[in-house]
């Protein structure tokens, strides 16, 4: 790394941490104030609500980080700019391409960041912290139970119909199965077993009864069995796991606020491959996931032209430029998703059209920079 490269990221990550701290303990404080009469109400004491913060903190996160590294690039170029620094670095022949490449580099590592806390903490988190909130309210089942009751389903192109009384959902665990398998003559094939389990990549029963139904819905032959491994059924307990949290997502709005993550929807989606009505909700979701990490980038792209030619300007001037580019983008990018969910733009133009605007703006502002 060049000595140069050093001293572009010393500039911006100190600052960086400064606003990724101040930014998280307004957010915690903001949804604090917000929530303490509900939290109240739900009997949850210091301790409590001390691990409910903890446990949303990667939500947060997620949020915060493009702000708070749009509001650091801007608060750099703008301070590096006044001190006429950024002048003598282009004069000793440095590209302006070429100074934000530490800044690029560190857009790309954050977004592979955000992408892995989507992906891996967040959703899990979200019910942690509803496991919290619930935690003193007898008669109310938790997100996270390890038994999921009564888990009824379709799938294997709409021809395959599970029911089963109970789930396990960390060891894949069945309970009371019943499995009714729709032939493509018209006849049907129903499976009962008391316990199911999951082996080698294999669904394994105990105590099956098999029934062959003709079209008409007479029973034309019945087998029993001990121990049975059935490989046609081809379900694996992850999308299994996605039908459970899928199942509670009945409107726009709980779409919305769903947090979950790119493999889930994937699961559903190869759960379900006929489709069903939710399919154009998860197309937006699922795109978002994908553009959302992306964003850290695009706040580099930003952030260049506004900064870079910010001259003899005050550094105030470079914050309110971002907390402007913030608004802005989060409101096109709520709009846009919002307008996706709704079905009244394609999913994948909702997700991406905010971060593809906002980047053609800032490669279009920074060309014109001399």
């Amino acid at each position: 790394m060049r000595l140069l490269d050093r001293y572009l990221l010393r500039e911006l990550l100190g600052p960086f941490a400064y606003c990724l701290s101040g930014f998280l303990v307004f957010f915690i404080a903001f949804d604090l104030l917000d929530e303490l009469a509900n939290l109240q109400k739900l009997r949850l004491q210091a301790v409590d609500v001390l691990e409910y913060y903890a446990v949303k903190t990667p939500e947060f996160l997620v949020i915060i980080m493009p702000v708070a590294l749009l509001l650091a690039l801007l608060y750099t170029l703008t301070n590096l700019a006044r001190h006429q620094e950024i002048t003598a670095i282009r004069a000793a022949g440095v590209s302006l391409m070429r100074l934000a490449t530490p800044y690029t580099m560190v857009g790309f590592v954050l977004s592979l960041v955000v992408f892995a806390i989507n992906e891996l903490w967040v959703p899990r988190s979200t019910e942690r912290a509803e496991d919290i909130r619930n935690r003193y309210q007898s008669g109310t089942p938790t997100r996270q139970q390890v038994w999921e009751p009564k888990l009824g389903f379709v799938s294997g192109q709409e021809t395959r119909n599970w029911f089963i009384e109970a789930f396990h959902k960390e060891r894949f665990l069945m309970v009371g199965v019943h499995v009714d398998t729709a032939e493509p003559d018209g006849s049907r094939v129903k499976l009962t077993a008391e316990r199911g389990w999951r082996e080698t990549n294999t669904w394994v029963f105990t105590n099956v009864h098999i029934g062959d139904f003709a079209p008409g819905g007479a029973e034309t032959a019945s087998r029993r069995y001990t121990t049975l491994a059935v490989p046609e059924f081809t379900e694996t307990p992850e999308q299994i796991r996605s039908e459970i949290k899928m199942k509670r997502i009945n409107s726009l709005k709980e779409v919305r606020r769903a947090q979950l993550s790119v493999k889930e929807i994937l699961d559903y989606r190869r759960l379900h491959p006929g489709g069903n009505r939710k399919d154009s909700m998860l197309e937006t979701k699922l795109h978002g996931r994908l553009a959302e990490p992306w964003t850290c980038l695009v706040v580099v792209v930003i952030a260049l032209p506004f900064g870079a030619a910010s001259g003899r300007r005050n550094v105030v001037v470079g914050v309110a430029s971002s907390i402007l580019i913030c608004f802005s983008f989060l409101m096109l990018r709520q709009l846009a998703l919002g307008l996706g969910v709704g079905e009244f733009l394609p999913g994948w133009l909702a997700a991406w059209a905010p971060n593809g605007l906002f980047a053609a703006v800032g490669i279009a502002l920074t060309l014109r920079i001399r």
